[in-house]
């Protein structure tokens, strides 16, 4: 805990006062383009692999970067979601998956999550893409953990666009979603191409997205 608060500490005397005016700006409100919603995971800091300043991204990371299908008792995705939307105005989605994902590689290794029913009820968000899974063949277990990330992400964005302030954004064309992977290791982007249905590199083709 103690290299936290000395983090900290360097913040308050080094960062913050070279950057003063920004959070003067920041103190009163926010105006972010993008909501990006990724996992939890320590090795996926969104505003660092985006270089994005406090301000330009709202920000959701879950276990596994899920969306729960809206329904009757949103929860906090839910109304983060249309938070962002509606009372933000957010014009681009992004829903983020990455590398050597723990979540997902316990679905796809169908590892026992008896001892963490909280988590093994959130992971049923993943049905889908787990069955889509299911019904290939991989030549190792890494493969298959990658195609569950990628699936995931597809699973995903199928789910966030059941919630009805993103249907509006689609429908009125004043919203885009995106699928990304992101690879730890070479640090590269992979994102989803509409027609296609395949990741693609995301540096080789910036305009990419969803829908």
């Amino acid at each position: 805990m103690q290299h936290i608060i000395e983090g900290f500490l360097n913040f308050q005397k080094e960062i913050f006062p070279h950057q003063k005016e920004l959070f003067r700006s920041l103190a009163s409100s926010q105006n972010p383009k993008a909501l990006f919603i990724s996992c939890s995971d320590s090795r996926l800091v969104p505003e660092l692999v985006t270089q994005q300043e406090p301000g330009q991204l709202f920000v959701i990371r879950n276990a596994g970067n899920i969306v729960p299908s809206f329904g009757p008792e949103p929860g906090g995705v839910s109304a983060t979601i249309e938070y962002a939307v509606v009372a933000l105005g957010v014009s681009d989605i992004v829903i983020c998956g990455h590398s050597n994902c723990g979540a997902m590689k316990a679905i796809a290794s169908c590892q026992c999550l008896d001892p963490m029913p909280a988590v093994a009820h959130w992971l049923r968000y993943s049905d889908a893409a787990k069955a889509v899974v299911e019904k290939k063949s991989y030549s190792s277990e890494d493969e298959k953990v990658n195609a569950m990330v990628q699936e995931n992400v597809i699973a995903q964005l199928n789910n966030i666009k059941t919630h009805p302030s993103v249907a509006v954004g689609l429908r009125n064309s004043t919203l885009r979603l995106h699928g990304w992977v992101y690879d730890i290791e070479s640090g590269v982007i992979r994102a989803l191409e509409k027609n296609s249905q395949q990741f693609v590199s995301l540096s080789e083709n910036p305009e990419v997205y969803f829908e």
